[in-house]
C-alpha cells in the first residue's frame, strides 16, 4: 500500500473509531465494535485487544477472530508470550512467523494456531502500559513502518477509553498504597546538597485530552504553530527572571532547554501524528508517551534524565493547546514549601514561588538532571530516587528533606524538627571549607599531588570546571548529543560542538571518549533490536567496528576541532588489543586525511583505552606498548567482575567497591602502569565517594575523575591524608580474608584525622 493510501485509510479509520467512541452502550460493547472495525480496515482476520489487570496480567477483553470463548479467560503475565513482551518492553513487535518466535506461547483455547502473521503495540496512558492491540492474519504478511505507525496511532485512542475506568476501575490501572498518616522515613539519592523544612505540594501535572481525532489537519497544524510560538515565549519570560538570568552553569542549562523546545525532530513527529489523523493535543501526548514507554527500558540515568525535559515541554505546550490556566499548586498550602514529583524538567521547577519553596523530593532522577542543576545554582536541596514518594505524601504534610543525608521525613515529631537546626548549622560550616578550597591544590599533607578531574557529558558539566577547581575533564561523554538528536550529527555539526567544549575547558585538558552507544543507550534513528544483556552486546568500540564510518567521522570532527590544541582520544569498551589497535588506526588514517586537505594538526596526540572488561587486565603488557594513557572505568569493570548488574537493585550493593579482590587488581594494574611508563586514572563511581578514593590513592592511583558534585568533598579529603602511613596501612589489606574492608577504612579515617 502507497503511503498516500495508508494515510487516508488510517483517517478513515480513526474517524469510524471516533464515532463508535462518541456514541453510546458499555465501553466493553464499544469495544467490541472497534475491533471488529480495525480488523476489517486493516485487512487483517484477527484484531485483539488486552487490557491490563492488577498482578500484572494481560486479559484479553475484545477479540475478532480468535474464540469467543477466550475473551476474559486467556490472561498472559507480563513478559509472557508476545502479548507479554510488548507490554513488557513497551515496544511495537511485528513477525511473519510468529511462532518461531522465543516469547511465542501457544494457548488452545484463543484457536491462534492456524495464523502466520503478527503485530501488536503497547496502549500506553502517562508513561503506563494499560494493554495491547494485536493484530493476525493466516497469510505470510509482512507489516510495514506504515501499518505498525498506523496500529500505534490507534492504541492513542484506545488509551482514552482504557484509562478513564470505562473497562477497569482506575485504582486498579493506577493502583498506590493507602497514605498512612504516622511519621515517615524514606530514603534516597542527593542531587543538590542542604536541608529544607516546609509542607508537602504534590506536582502531578495533568491536562486531558478529550478531542483526540481531527477533523481537518490543516487546522491542527496551525493550532500547534500558535501554540509553540506561544511556549516559546513564555519560556523567554520565565527564564529572564532576575535570579537565574545571570550567567552559570544553571544559565546554560536553561539556554540548552530554550533550544531543546525548538528542536526540529521532536515537532516534526508531533507534525506527522496530526497527519495521521490526530489533533494537536493529541498529537503532543502520543509523541511523548511514545518516548516515555521507548527510554523507560533505558538504564542509564544520564541519558533517562534527558527524557523529564521532553516531558516538562510537552506539558507546557499541552497547556497552551488546551488553554489550561491553574493556579500554581502552593497556593493551596500556606507557609514554605516542599515540592514532591514523580520527575520535573528545569522550567517546572521555576514555575513555583521560589521564596518559598525549600525543597524537591523526586521519585526519579540523577545529580545530572536539569532540574537538580537549576536547584543547586538555586541553592535549593533536592532527593532523588526517592520511592513511592508520590503516593507516600499529600498535600500540606510537614516534610524534612535532609539532602546532606539522602533521607526525608514525612510527618516529623517535634524532636526531629529541632534537631535539624542544628544540621543547619553544620551544612554551612561545610559549604565554606569546600569554597575556600576552590583554588588550593588537591596535594596531601606528606606533599603528593593527586590529579582531580570531572566527568561530563553536556556542555552545561564544563561550567563546573571554574567553580570545583578541578584539573580538568578526565571523561567526556560523547554519545549523549548523539542521543537527544533525531538524526545522526553531521561533521560540522561535531566539530562546533567539540570547539565548545574545549573552548570552555580553557586550555584545561579533556579526554573524549569515542562513541559509547548500542546495547540499552538505544540511538532513536537507529533500528536496533533489544538484547538479553545489553551491557555485554552489541555497543561502544563493538559498534564502532561493524560501523566505521561513524567513528570516523567522529574522529574528524575531534581533528578538527583540536587543531592547536591538544586532543586526548579514548576508546571505550576495549576487550582485545586488536579492537584498540583498529581504533588507532582510525585516527591515524583521519590525522593523514586532515593534513592532506590543510587542516591545520592538533599540538599533541594521546591516544587511551578504557579497562572496563576484565579480560583486558590479562592483555596488560601488550596494551601498555600501545597506549598513551590508561583509565579503569569502575562502574563496568566491577559489574562483569562480580557478574552483578549495577541496574539491579537486589544485586548492585551487594559487592563492595572496597575489597580484597578489588583492591588486588587495581594494584596489578597500577604497577605495571607505572613500571610502563604509562600515565593511570579511575574514572568510575568510585573515585567520586571520598573514602573509596581514599583506597584508590592508597595502592597508587594518582588520578582520579568524578562527578562535579563529589570535587569538593574529595578534595577535602586529599588535604587532609597522610599519604605515606595510608600506603603502610593498604599492604595489610590485600591478603584479608573479610570480603568487605568498608569499615576498616572509616576506622583508619576517623583514627588519622582523614576528613571522608
Amino acid at each position: 500500500m502507497q503511503h498516500g493510501q495508508s494515510h487516508l485509510v488510517l483517517q478513515r479509520l480513526l474517524a469510524r473509531i471516533r464515532d463508535v467512541m462518541a456514541g453510546g452502550g458499555e465501553a466493553e460493547e464499544r469495544l467490541n465494535q472497534i475491533v471488529s472495525i480495525i480488523a476489517e480496515d486493516m485487512m487483517s482476520d484477527v484484531c485483539s485487544i488486552y487490557v491490563r489487570r492488577a498482578g500484572d496480567v494481560l486479559e484479553l477483553f475484545a477479540t475478532r477472530g480468535l474464540s469467543p470463548a477466550a475473551v476474559h479467560s486467556t490472561r498472559l503475565r507480563l513478559g509472557e508470550g508476545l502479548v507479554g513482551e510488548i507490554a513488557a518492553k513497551a515496544r511495537p513487535l511485528a513477525l511473519t512467523d510468529p511462532r518461531s518466535h522465543p516469547s511465542f506461547v501457544f494457548r488452545r483455547e484463543t484457536g491462534e494456531e492456524i495464523y502466520e502473521s503478527f503485530m501488536g503495540v503497547p496502549i500506553v496512558s502517562g508513561g503506563r502500559i494499560l494493554g495491547v492491540l494485536a493484530v493476525q492474519d493466516t497469510r505470510r504478511r509482512r507489516y510495514t513502518d506504515e501499518e505498525i505507525e498506523a496500529l500505534q496511532t490507534v492504541a492513542m485512542v484506545l488509551a482514552e477509553l482504557i484509562g478513564h475506568g470505562r473497562l477497569v476501575a482506575r485504582d486498579e490501572l493506577f493502583a498506590t498504597e493507602e497514605i498512612a498518616l504516622r511519621p515517615t522515613r524514606m530514603e534516597g539519592i542527593a542531587l543538590s546538597v542542604g536541608i529544607g523544612m516546609g509542607v508537602a505540594v504534590v506536582h502531578e501535572p495533568r491536562y486531558t485530552v478529550r478531542k483526540l481525532v481531527a477533523e481537518d489537519t490543516r487546522v491542527e497544524h496551525e493550532r500547534l504553530r500558535e501554540a509553540v510560538a506561544d511556549m516559546h515565549g513564555a519560556l523567554d519570560n520565565l527564564l529572564s527572571a532576575s535570579d537565574i538570568a545571570v550567567g552559570g552553569e544553571h544559565r546554560d542549562v536553561l539556554e540548552t532547554y530554550r533550544l531543546i523546545a525548538e528542536d526540529v525532530g521532536w515537532l516534526r513527529r508531533i507534525g506527522d501524528a496530526i497527519n495521521n489523523g490526530l489533533t494537536a493535543e493529541a498529537a503532543v501526548q502520543k509523541v511523548d508517551n511514545d518516548m516515555r514507554a521507548r527510554m523507560g527500558q533505558v538504564s542509564d540515568p544520564y541519558l533517562r534524565e534527558r527524557v523529564h525535559d521532553l516531558e516538562d515541554l510537552a506539558n507546557r505546550l499541552l497547556q497552551h493547546l488546551i488553554g489550561a490556566d491553574e493556579p500554581a499548586p502552593e497556593t493551596t498550602v500556606k507557609g514554605e514549601v516542599i515540592l514532591v514529583a514523580r520527575s520535573m524538567g528545569p522550567a517546572q521547577l521555576l514555575d513555583y514561588d521560589r521564596t518559598r519553596l525549600r525543597g524537591v523530593v523526586l521519585e526519579e532522577g540523577s545529580p545530572n538532571a536539569h532540574v537538580a542543576i537549576v536547584a543547586r545554582a538555586l541553592d535549593i536541596p533536592v532527593i532523588g530516587q526517592a520511592r513511592e514518594a508520590v503516593s507516600r505524601m499529600e498535600n500540606g504534610d510537614p516534610v524534612i528533606v535532609d539532602a546532606d543525608h539522602g533521607q526525608v521525613f514525612v510527618r516529623p515529631g517535634e524532636d526531629v524538627r529541632q534537631a535539624f537546626a542544628e544540621s543547619l548549622i553544620a551544612r554551612d560550616e561545610q559549604k565554606a571549607v569546600y569554597s575556600a578550597l576552590r583554588d588550593l591544590p588537591a596535594v596531601t599533607l606528606d606533599g603528593t599531588h593527586i590529579g582531580v578531574s570531572i566527568n561530563a557529558g553536556l556542555l552545561v558539566d564544563l561550567m563546573h570546571l571554574s567553580e570545583s577547581g578541578a584539573d580538568g575533564v578526565g571523561l567526556y561523554r560523547t554519545e549523549v548529543p548523539f542521543m537527544v538528536r533525531s538524526e545522526f550529527p553531521d561533521v560540522d555539526s561535531q566539530v562546533r560542538l567539540y570547539q565548545r567544549i574545549l573552548g570552555y575547558a580553557d586550555g584545561k585538558p579533556v579526554i573524549f571518549r569515542t562513541l559509547d552507544v548500542g546495547g540499552d543507550k538505544v540511538l532513536p534513528y537507529w533500528d536496533h533490536a533489544g538484547e538479553e544483556n545489553p551491557a555485554m552486546g552489541w555497543r561502544a568500540m563493538r559498534v564502532s567496528l561493524d560501523r566505521p564510518a561513524m567513528l570516523r567521522q567522529q574522529l574528524r570532527a575531534l581533528i578538527r576541532a583540536s587543531s592547536d590544541r591538544d586532543l586526548k582520544v579514548m576508546f571505550p569498551m576495549i576487550a582485545r588489543i586488536d579492537e584498540f589497535e583498529f581504533g588507532r588506526h582510525l585516527l591515524e588514517k583521519e590525522i593523514e586525511r586532515e593534513s592532506g586537505r590543510g587542516t591545520p594538526p592538533p599540538r599533541s596526540v594521546s591516544v587511551g583505552a578504557m579497562l572496563e572488561v576484565p579480560a583486558l587486565v590479562f592483555q596488560l603488557d601488550a596494551l601498555l606498548e600501545r597506549v598513551d594513557f590508561l583509565s579503569v572505568g569502575t562502574n563496568d569493570l566491577f559489574q562483569f567482575m562480580f557478574a552483578s548488574d549495577r541496574a539491579s537493585l537486589r544485586v548492585s550493593e551487594r559487592y563492595d567497591s572496597i575489597s580484597p579482590v578489588v583492591l588486588s587488581v587495581l594494584r596489578t594494574v597500577v604497577n605495571q602502569c607505572d613500571a610502563a611508563g604509562v600515565p593511570l586514572s579511575v574514572c568510575g563511581e568510585m573515585a567520586g565517594r571520598p573514602l573509596d578514593a581514599m583506597a584508590l590513592i592508597g595502592i597508587g592511583v594518582r588520578n582520579i575523575s568524578m562527578p562535579p558534585s563529589s570535587v569538593g568533598p574529595v578534595k577535602t579529603m586529599i588535604r587532609s591524608l597522610q599519604l605515606a602511613s595510608l600506603e603502610k596501612y593498604m599492604e595489610t589489606l590485600y591478603d584479608h580474608r573479610r570480603s568487605n574492608l568498608r569499615h576498616k577504612m572509616k576506622s583508619y579515617a576517623q583514627d588519622h584525622g582523614v576528613m571522608i
